[in-house]
């Protein structure tokens, strides 16, 4: 049996509304409070016209669809365990406004057997279908004890 337990095409979708809650313990815990983020008052004279999300909330969001791949693909004798090797070419191409719905659609694009990797490609977008954010992830497939 293959120790990849994912395949080129394997998908995962996690979907979401971005709350104030969400984007207020998030600047807790990362200690982001800028204006942007948690002032009203300030944004409201943006061009978006209120407080956006932290982009890095939306990496959060990406990881939480590349562990919905790996649950997807789990094997009780599996012989290896994926880890996270890093995300590339993130960009945040629009904003995620408190109150959007995200789609995070996370795909499988590359195996290296060769390296224990595969590689993701990862789109987010709001309620509307606009883009806000894609990036490419690799998970290195490491063998277990």
């Amino acid at each position: 049996m293959s120790d990849f337990y994912v395949k080129v095409g394997d998908t995962a979708v996690f979907e979401k509304t971005v709350g104030e809650s969400d984007v207020y313990m998030f600047a807790g815990i990362t200690g982001d409070l800028s204006p942007n983020h948690v002032n009203e008052k300030v944004m409201a004279r943006s061009k978006y016209g209120q407080r956006i999300a932290h982009g890095a909330l939306m990496v959060g969001y990406m990881s939480t669809a590349s562990t919905m791949v790996v649950e997807q693909c789990a094997r009780p004798d599996a012989t290896m365990t994926p880890v996270s090797l890093g995300y590339d070419r993130i960009r945040f191409v629009g904003a995620v406004l408190i109150g959007d719905t995200i789609t995070v659609t996370y795909v499988i694009k590359r195996i290296e057997p060769e390296k224990n990797r595969s590689y993701s490609e990862i789109v987010i977008t709001n309620q509307h279908g606009d883009t806000v954010a894609v990036g490419q992830h690799i998970l290195k497939w490491v063998p277990n004890n």
